[in-house]
């Protein structure tokens, strides 16, 4: 049967979504044959140009492998891009599993710690300046209500840029949709971003007394919590947050600190 293509997608992007999402949810196991390509075509109604060139991402994304003898085959996860965007939003769509959330916590425990404690080291004004600015906003949407991840994500990518390490810097622009999986989860909680928050005062402050090692504790201490805030979620069954959609708006906390007297 056609699929019918959404109209905010082109014809294209659907056909690497539906593509990419059943690989990652499954549907085409590790290591079996996709279909062949007449058959696909005909699923998705969509011509072998557009097959071919969906394929080909998948391909450039770690996710399949060709050959004139095997076919178009399924890799195993090992081998997929976990730092492409489009990977982490299909499988945010088929479940965060256990495993992906366990191997973000272990990346944010590499990478963030060293990276704060360089940018303890190396911030230059205007690095403070755009990482000030991004606790600003966190601070807003607790408080006043709106957006908090963003806010989130643009201050821990901040701390990547301070690091003035061009291989970190680059890293950042990777770990975006990474690090939003974290993130959102924290906003699942109602008191955790007002938690998080003098967390993040912690490390923006050592940063600007160009203080390392206070830097990186304070930073290690917030993953902690970021990894508490996980767990608890996983343990009440609720709804797994979804990363194509944009970040949740916060309730205003200071709404909720009156209805609570």
């Amino acid at each position: 049967m056609t699929r019918p293509l959404p109209a905010f997608k082109n014809v294209h992007g659907h056909t690497l979504d539906y593509l990419g999402e059943a690989i990652v949810a499954g549907r085409y196991g590790v290591q079996a044959s996709l279909p062949p390509e007449m058959v696909l075509c005909a699923e998705l109604g969509v011509s072998r140009p557009v097959l071919r060139e969906a394929l080909k991402s998948l391909i450039a994304k770690g996710m399949l492998t060709t050959g004139a003898k095997v076919g178009t085959r399924v890799l195993e996860p090992l081998h997929w891009n976990w730092f492409d965007p489009d990977v982490i939003i299909w499988q945010s769509r088929a479940g965060l599993t256990p495993e992906f959330l366990r191997d973000l916590q272990d990346l944010r425990r590499v990478v963030e710690p060293a990276a704060t404690r360089l940018a303890a080291e190396r911030a230059t004004t205007r690095d403070i300046a755009e990482i000030e600015a991004a606790y600003a906003g966190m601070k807003r949407a607790v408080e006043d209500g709106g957006d908090y991840v963003t806010y989130d994500l643009l201050f821990h990518q901040g701390l990547l840029r301070a690091s003035c390490n061009r291989m970190l810097v680059q890293m950042s622009k990777a770990l975006g949709a990474l690090l939003r999986t974290s993130f959102e989860f924290s906003t699942r909680r109602p008191d955790g971003p007002a938690k998080s928050l003098p967390l993040h005062r912690a490390i923006l402050d050592a940063v600007i007394a160009h203080q390392p090692d206070v830097a990186e504790a304070a930073i290690r201490a917030l993953i902690d919590v970021a990894k508490d805030d996980i767990d608890k979620v996983l343990l009440s069954r609720r709804r797994m947050p979804r990363l194509n959609t944009p970040a949740r708006p916060l309730r205003a906390w200071r709404f909720e600190l009156r209805s609570m007297n």
